[in-house]
């Protein structure tokens, strides 16, 4: 098969694990590899970037990206996963929190602020993933960390369900932002459904379904170029004397470079040939090549 290097993104359909849809595309795809960049949950929808062939190399920009999520929550109850696939505990009278004091708590949550990630997360506690412990019966404490949520919404709320749209950085858990927001108003709340609607640039109505996928012809169809997985990033354009001294691992000198100590080079038809990282105010060599 031909050497495949690209993005596909995914719609994936409830109750599939993030692993069985990279396998999906995978088997289309041998020889060539392919990784994913973000679980999603069983329960959870919408967009699964996976990075094929050298594309794989640029799984960690992807992660990176802004995420945009729509979840529902139930008010008045506990789980032990923060969502309704656990042990679901129903609360004995809570008080029922008006739609200003969902606002109110919606908004503390908004900023650079510290979470304590679910006991059921594949999170590792001393080599172990931290929900192998957890179904084990064993205590799992996670210790708060840093996460940025840029924005939420409330898109609905009718006690006891709530509908949130939630922009945020990587690494957030949003079944533990609706346990805190509903323990702020001395509540409690599982996640119910979760849809990822976006990463960055790649859009739910972008995204292809799984089962449209039969042959590597149609993968080869649906990819994004590599260079949608650095977006955003600043780029110069490299002419042909450039791109050979690159290939050989060799600094070149840029003297209209953006002012980062990373970027992009593309070349005259636009496609990815290196990120290039700073050694000098106008030297740069390749930290990796696509070409």
């Amino acid at each position: 098969m031909t050497s495949l290097s690209g993005i596909l993104n995914l719609a994936k359909p409830p109750g599939m694990t993030s692993r069985r849809a990279l396998d999906v595309v995978g088997r289309l795809i041998r020889p060539n590899r392919a990784g994913h960049a973000g679980t999603l949950d069983p329960l959870a929808t919408g967009v699964l970037v996976i990075c094929i062939g050298q594309a794989t190399r640029l799984i960690e920009y992807v992660q990176q990206m802004p995420k945009t999520y729509e979840a529902t929550f139930l008010l008045g109850r506990t789980s032990d996963t923060e969502d309704v696939e656990g042990t679901v505990v129903e609360l004995i009278d809570p008080p029922v929190p008006t739609r200003e004091q969902i606002d109110r708590a919606a908004a503390a949550l908004v900023g650079d602020i510290m979470q304590r990630p679910p006991a059921f997360s594949a999170l590792k506690v001393q080599g172990r993933r931290a929900y192998d412990l957890a179904r084990a019966g064993e205590q799992v404490d996670l210790a708060p960390r840093p996460i940025q949520v840029y924005g939420i919404d409330v898109l609905a709320y009718d006690y006891p369900t709530l509908q949130v749209r939630i922009d945020c950085g990587s690494g957030t858990y949003v079944r533990s932002l609706g346990r805190d927001l509903a323990e702020s108003l001395g509540n409690g709340a599982v996640m119910s459904a979760l849809s990822r609607t976006a990463i960055g640039p790649f859009t739910l109505a972008d995204a292809c379904d799984p089962d449209t996928l039969r042959s590597a012809d149609d993968v080869t169809d649906r990819m994004f170029p590599p260079v949608k997985a650095v977006a955003g990033k600043p780029t110069i354009t490299i002419d042909e004397t450039e791109l050979r001294t690159l290939r050989f691992g060799q600094a070149i000198v840029r003297r209209d470079a953006p002012p980062d100590d990373e970027i992009v080079a593309l070349d005259t038809t636009g496609k990815l040939v290196s990120l290039l990282k700073r050694i000098g105010p106008e030297l740069w060599t390749p930290s990796r090549n696509f070409d």
